[in-house]
């Protein structure tokens, strides 16, 4: 099991930094701009006069030139609804929040950047998980969360207590227990982002808004074991497994946190706990003009290892070595013309975008 300290990114901003390789996930995060304005306009239109201060808090900042661009949307929509309403400024205090071991060093001087040049900008940080109580209850004006809920609090007990691998090297074993695997994945995200909605229902204000996005994949898509970047970790991790480059019993007892819903499943969770309306769902492809630049197999897998190595190093240990190897591994299974983006084609994924409104 994946401790919440191994849930993190790869810090700093070397090669093999999440900062240098997230220019993907920014291109998710701009898709979330609409929806972000629509529920800031919502919330500074609710009376005659607008409120003298917001709180806004963006839950899974992680680090690099991502941390601040869900807060940047926020704090440029409130400016401009001020000067469309002829309204003082609001004073503006914003939140990033992640897991204690992110790197919180590279987000803080973000932060005192950002408030140099946004005066009426409070900020600060909040270590911790999201599926726990973060803030005091009804301080939240505007809660953010992008590429960040499809991470589980853990991965699904029942299938470490009966010892059933995630990913079984024998593709004939792992199609026989795709069903329960799969299920036991759902099950767990279903009681995480249930306690989430939970949790945001008690610290949002009245009215508050959530807005959110996350892997998923359409409701006409069969269902797989999970989101396709952890599928092209585990492909490769597997072929290292079968080679003896990594322990086969290490491998077998690795599991993920990560599970990609689909949309009709988020929205009927959303609708079962009962604290939210939802103002609007969206299903996007990923950005195909950002991915046809990423899709060499030597960025593929920088990509994955900036996401991916806290968690295999922490679990198979050997940091350097271990992912030098799984870098190269990645390479040769994807040097052959094609042979990624059929890979990338097998496990197609979209991302979910979800604009929540708390009820009164």
């Amino acid at each position: 099991m994946a401790s919440e300290q191994t849930v993190h990114m790869n810090g700093g901003q070397g090669d093999t930094s999440y900062a240098r390789n997230s220019s993907l996930q920014n291109a998710e995060q701009n898709k979330m701009r609409p929806l972000i304005e629509e529920a800031i306009a919502d919330l500074l239109s609710t009376g005659a006069s607008l409120p003298r201060s917001m709180v806004v808090a963006d839950l899974g900042c992680s680090s690099g030139p991502n941390a601040l661009t869900l807060v940047s949307i926020c704090v440029d929509a409130i400016r401009s609804q001020c000067l469309r309403s002829r309204q003082p400024p609001v004073e503006v205090c914003i939140f990033l929040n992640d897991l204690p071991d992110n790197d919180f060093n590279m987000v803080v001087k973000s932060l005192v950047a950002f408030q140099q040049s946004h005066r009426s900008v409070v900020t600060g940080v909040m270590p911790g998980s999201f599926y726990g109580r973060l803030f005091t209850s009804g301080s939240l004006h505007l809660a953010c969360s992008a590429n960040s809920l499809h991470w589980l609090s853990e991965a699904p007990e029942e299938l470490r207590r009966n010892k059933i691998p995630a990913y079984d090297i024998d593709e004939h074993v792992r199609r026989e227990r795709r069903r329960v695997v799969i299920g036991a994945y759902a099950r767990q995200f279903r009681k995480d982002f249930t306690l989430f909605l939970e949790l945001g229902a008690i610290e949002l204000a009245a009215g508050g808004r959530l807005v959110a996005s996350l892997a998923g994949r359409r409701s006409e898509e069969p269902a797989a074991e999970f989101t396709h970047a952890w599928e092209s970790v585990a492909l490769v991790l597997s072929e290292m497994a079968s080679k003896g480059m990594i322990n086969r019993a290490k491998f077998d007892t690795f599991y993920i946190p990560i599970y990609g819903p689909s949309d009709e499943e988020l929205r009927e969770i959303i609708q079962a706990e009962g604290s939210f309306s939802i103002r609007e769902m969206q299903v996007h492809e990923p950005a195909s003009n950002v991915e046809s630049t990423l899709i060499s197999p030597s960025k593929m897998a920088n990509l994955l290892r900036a996401g991916f190595e806290p968690i295999i190093v922490q679990h198979f240990g050997s940091s350097g070595e271990i992912m030098d190897e799984f870098v190269r591994t990645a390479e040769r299974r994807w040097s052959r013309r094609g042979s990624l983006e059929a890979e990338l084609a097998r496990n197609p994924r979209v991302i979910l975008v979800v604009s929540l409104k708390k009820k009164v």
